[in-house]
């Protein structure tokens, strides 16, 4: 009796496993740490390889853990770090290069070059996206031009281009599978929000052959069934998703104009707009937010590159042992002192989106102490959140009612509170705050026909609600005292002529 649903959740810093009922309840999960390799300043990469034994040993030991075998498994979800970007051979799965991160600003130079030639709107019209080294597309023109001899094989389809789902599909089938989503194929700088394909003049703009591209099925299609040896049985996949495609899933913002915020290594808002594409404000992004059967639901997006890890950075300085210490220091003062941190580690994404932005902290005095600077930064998190948030919702043309969060630092509540305050709406947490995995769970369960939409939304419950009790004038004060921050922050590392 297959009576769970697999969760695959691999992210920046972490492969993780999650095994969940029907109805939402987490049974079981593993997480296994990801290397980070940082071979220039400004690059980002991870091993291909590193990244799916990490994600099988979390899949088999969250099995483990809960004691159930493959075949008690109805479907399988797979939500990933989006635009990171691998290439490895069709015919041995052999990886050519590390993957190359998402948070990689490697291609800046490309995507300014991009810029001078006049293809900007040309791009953003068609993908709802910026020309930005944050997508896959430049990532992949990097390659192509780095590697000797990649083109040409690509070509020829030797060589197969996909972001980590497409990766883990192609080892989880045993190389039957070489697919991806909508939600993941929107973020690659190269498919079509219009025609829900591959655009073959942004392939050309960019000189990506058409023979390496993954093909696209519905978020809710057949990819396929895991190799039985892997899990004990063959188990069908039957969800994929984007991590935040997925976090707004599994935060049941299924109707226009619900929303959510996720809080992981960077932070992530989307904003559900419906059937239709919306034209994005200057700052955000248009995205597919997922095609379930032949329908397609579409959102705008706010990304903010650093959250997460901003507590990360803390702990590596010692300012505190372990992250989870970080609402305690910080809470040993009622503010910063003036002080402000912009979190800006590799540029500042929505609704700036200066990959040349550095990190600064401003305000400095002979009394600021550990408990300030972990304030700050928590604020300096919350602040960027705020600027999106408040885009996003006089973009969509209605106030923002609430805010719905998930992810690490959604366990903060004093973090939360300051998002409250900063904000000026109330702030939802639910009782399972790994959202992303849920919403793939989900999602493959509705692909497998266990579940319908009803059954996601029932799956949402509040855990707890942080209501703001900042005084507007304070709030008004600080948000200006953020934007000059800012100011000093941006453009820090162009070369100067």
């Amino acid at each position: 009796m297959r009576r769970y649903l697999l969760a695959l959740d691999q992210g920046t810093t972490s492969s993780r496993a999650f095994l969940f009922t029907p109805e939402g309840e987490v049974v079981a999960m593993a997480q296994r740490e990801l290397t980070q390799h940082y071979p220039e300043p400004g690059w980002v990469e991870h091993d291909p390889q590193e990244i799916w034994e990490g994600q099988l040993w979390a899949a088999r030991e969250a099995l483990r853990r809960a004691g159930v075998g493959g075949e008690e498994v109805i479907a399988l979800g797979l939500t990933n770090q989006r635009e990171t970007t691998l290439v490895w051979e069709r015919d041995t799965g052999r990886p050519l290069h590390r993957a190359i991160v998402w948070q990689d600003r490697r291609t800046a130079p490309l995507c300014e070059a991009l810029k001078a030639e006049g293809l900007e709107p040309l791009f953003r019209e068609r993908t709802g996206l910026l020309l930005d080294p944050y997508f896959s597309g430049s990532k992949l023109a990097w390659l192509l031009e780095a590697l000797p001899g990649l083109r040409e094989r690509a070509e020829r389809g030797e060589v197969l281009f996909g972001t980590v789902d497409t990766w883990l599909l192609y080892r989880l089938t045993g190389g039957r599978v070489h697919a991806t989503d909508p939600s993941n194929a929107s973020r690659t700088l190269l498919f079509n929000l219009h025609t829900l394909s591959w655009d073959e003049e942004l392939l050309e703009a960019l000189g990506i052959p058409r023979a390496m591209l993954p093909e696209v099925r519905p978020s809710d299609g057949d990819f396929g069934e895991t190799l039985p040896g892997l899990f004990g049985a063959a188990i069908p996949i039957r969800g994929v998703l984007g991590d935040q495609q997925a976090a707004l899933f599994g935060q049941a913002a299924l109707d226009p104009g619900e929303g959510k915020c996720t809080y992981g290594t960077g932070a992530f808002l989307l904003l559900n707009t419906g059937d239709g594409p919306a034209s994005p404000p200057e700052g955000l992004l248009t995205t597919l937010a997922w095609v379930m059967g032949e329908r397609p639901t579409y959102a705008l997006e706010g990304s903010v590159f650093v959250a997460g890890a901003v507590v990360g950075w803390l702990r590596d300085l010692g300012l505190v042992r372990e992250a989870k210490e970080v609402e305690a220091l910080a809470g040993e003062v009622a503010d910063t002192g003036g002080v402000y941190l912009v979190p800006a580690f590799i540029g500042l994404g929505a609704p700036h989106w200066d990959p040349y932005a550095r990190g600064a902290i401003l305000g400095l005095t002979r009394g600021t102490g550990r408990a300030h600077l972990a304030r700050a930064a928590l604020e300096g998190v919350a602040f960027q959140v705020g600027e999106v948030a408040l885009a996003m919702a006089e973009a969509a043309g209605v106030p923002l009612r609430e805010l719905r969060v998930d992810g690490g630092m959604a366990a903060n509540a004093l973090f939360l509170q300051i998002q409250a305050d900063l904000l000026g709406v109330p702030v939802l947490r639910p009782r399972v705050t790994e959202t992303t995995a849920l919403g793939a769970a989900l999602m493959a369960g509705v692909g497998a026909g266990a579940l319908d939409l009803e059954g996601v939304r029932g799956a949402w419950r509040e855990e707890a609600r942080f209501l703001p009790q900042m005084p507007e004038a304070r709030r008004q004060a600080l948000f200006l005292g953020w934007r000059r921050a800012v100011a000093r922050a941006m453009g820090w590392a162009r070369e100067e002529g």
